[in-house]
């Protein structure tokens, strides 16, 4: 019987490589300018493509929106920020802490179709809301050969 507790669902044991593997790709953020390590966490980000525009949703608890560097350059879309350490004289008074503290830095290529010169970002309890709106659909159009 303790044979069947022990073994896992192949699906979530695919699922949990796949968020290591994320965790580990995340650990492996560095600053171009220093080519040191800036990111300690990395949040957990939700993105959705709707008709007209995609949809990111990061969780950014305990972050204070103002304090969220967001930058489009070349296609790629870079989020940075800090959630702040606790210090040494509040830690004394914690049984735990589980919350990663520190830097976070993020980056997405956006598809061509991204309008990238309307980006809008919002932040409201705890999720920064990163909306990317599509560009027009060019419409085919008829070209005339002059003689």
């Amino acid at each position: 019987m303790r044979m069947k507790q022990d073994i896992q669902h192949p699906l979530a044991i695919l699922n949990q490589w796949s968020k290591e593997l994320d965790n580990l790709m995340n650990r492996g953020a560095y600053d171009e300018e220093t080519t040191s390590a800036i990111s300690a966490w990395a949040p957990l980000v939700d993105i959705k493509e709707e008709a007209d525009r995609y949809v990111l949703h990061a969780d950014i608890p305990g972050v204070d929106p103002k304090a969220i560097e967001i930058t489009m350059e070349k296609g790629v879309l870079t989020i940075r920020g800090s959630r702040n350490n606790v210090t040494e004289a509040e830690s004394k008074h914690y049984k735990r802490i589980e919350r990663v503290q520190g830097s976070f830095y993020r980056r997405f290529t956006l598809p061509d179709t991204a309008d990238t010169d309307n980006i809008t970002a919002t932040g409201k309890d705890g999720v920064l809301e990163i909306v990317i709106p599509k560009q027009p659909e060019m419409q085919p159009r008829r070209i005339a050969v002059n003689s």
